[in-house]
C-alpha cells in the first residue's frame, strides 16, 4: 500500500508561558478493496486533553511535537481453487472399474469455472446442440431465418432427441466441416466432428461442452440474442423420459439440457452424457457431464447425475 508520513512543526516553547501538547492516534478508515481488504492509517492530532502524570511532566520539555504513523498492511482473502475444489467432490462419486468420467462447470453470477477430467469422449446426441447452434450461425451468416422445414428438425431432434432429423440438419450444415468451422469461431478447442454421418461419434471434452454451452446462454456469445433464446427454448422442454442427467442438481424445474445415450458395439458398453444450465437457490450454473464405459445406461445415468450434484454442491459450498 501506499505509505504516507504525517510531519509536525516543531514546538517553540515560550519562556512565560508553557504550552502543552498532546498526541492523539486515532484510527482511520482510508479504503477498501472489493476482497474485504481493509487499510487503516493513524492521524496525529495536535490539541488540549486529558494526559497522565508522567505525560504533564514530560510536557514541559522543549521536545518537539511528535508524529507517528501506524499502518496495517493488506490481507487479501485467500482464493478458492476451484478445480482443486470440484476434484475434491467428485471422490464422492462411485466410477465403475470400467467407467470414466469427466466434469465441468461455471457459476454464471461469478463467471468461476472448473474442470475434472481432460480425456475426450464420443458426444452422442449432445452433439445436436451443437448441429443446432452451427446451424443458426450459418443462418445468421446468410441473413436468413430458418425454414418452416429446419424448425421441424430442430424440434424434433433437440426435445425428442430424434436421430433422423439430427442426421437431416447434419447434411444441411455441411457435416463434419461445417460442425468444425463453427466450433473454430465458438471458441472449442478440443472438438472434432465424426466421420461422414457418424455425428454421434465426434469427439469433444467437458470443458469444450463448457464452452458451448457459454455459446447458448451467455452474454458473450456468436450466436444473436434471438438464436439463443430459440435453443434454450427447446432445451427447457425435453420429454419427459428424458429429463435425467445434469437437471438432477437443480432445485426445482429451472432447468435446460440435452443428453446423449450411446451403446458402443465394439465393447457393449454405453456412453451416457448430460449438459445443460440449472438452477439452485437461484444462481445458475452450467454443466457438463461426460462419460463412457458404463455397464448399463441405468448406471450412466445414475453416475452423470451423482457427478452433476457433487459438482454444483461444491461450488454453492464454495460461494457461501
Amino acid at each position: 500500500m501506499d505509505r504516507h508520513r504525517a510531519r509536525g512543526r516543531r514546538a517553540r516553547p515560550s519562556r512565560r508561558t508553557p504550552i502543552l501538547y498532546t498526541l492523539v492516534a486515532s484510527a482511520v478508515l482510508v479504503g477498501g478493496t472489493a476482497a474485504g481488504t481493509v487499510y487503516v492509517k493513524a492521524q496525529a492530532h495536535d490539541g488540549p486533553g486529558l494526559v497522565s502524570s508522567s505525560a504533564a511532566s514530560a510536557s514541559s520539555s522543549t521536545s518537539p511535537a511528535v508524529s507517528e504513523e501506524a499502518s496495517v498492511e493488506p490481507v487479501a482473502e485467500p482464493s478458492v481453487d476451484w478445480d482443486a475444489l470440484l476434484a475434491e467432490a467428485m471422490k464422492d462419486v462411485t466410477v465403475a472399474d470400467t467407467a470414466k468420467l469427466s466434469v465441468a462447470v461455471l457459476d454464471t453470477d461469478s463467471g468461476e469455472s472448473a474442470t475434472y477430467g481432460d480425456s475426450a469422449f464420443d458426444t452422442a446426441s449432445i452433439v445436436k446442440v451443437d448441429i443446432l447452434a452451427t446451424l443458426l450461425l450459418q443462418a445468421q451468416d446468410a441473413d436468413r431465418h430458418l425454414t418452416a422445414q429446419e424448425k421441424t428438425y430442430a424440434t424434433a431432434m433437440i426435445e425428442n432427441s430424434d436421430n433422423t432429423s439430427a442426421s437431416a440438419l447434419w447434411r444441411i450444415i455441411g457435416k463434419a466441416k461445417g460442425l468444425d468451422a463453427a466450433n473454430k469461431r465458438f471458441g472449442l478447442t478440443d472438438t472434432a466432428g465424426g466421420n461422414d454421418m457418424l455425428w454421434g461419434l465426434t469427439q469433444t471434452t467437458a470443458a469444450d461442452q463448457l464452452t458451448l454451452l457459454q455459446q447458448v446462454f451467455g452474454d458473450d456469445s456468436k450466436l444473436s440474442e434471438s438464436s439463443q433464446t430459440y435453443l434454450q427454448g427447446l432445451m427447457g422442454e425435453i420429454e419427459i423420459d428424458q429429463q435425467w442427467g445434469v437437471s438432477a442438481a437443480a432445485d426445482g424445474s429451472k432447468w435446460a439440457l440435452k443428453n446423449g445415450w450411446l451403446a458402443r458395439s465394439t465393447t457393449g458398453l454405453w456412453d451416457i452424457n448430460s449438459i445443460g444450465r440449472v438452477t439452485v437457490d437461484g444462481h445458475d450454473y452450467l454443466v457438463a457431464t461426460l462419460s463412457n464405459g458404463n455397464s448399463t445406461q441405468a448406471k450412466g445415468i445414475s453416475l452423470v447425475e451423482a457427478a452433476a450434484k457433487a459438482a454444483v454442491a461444491a461450488f454453492a459450498d464454495g460461494q457461501a
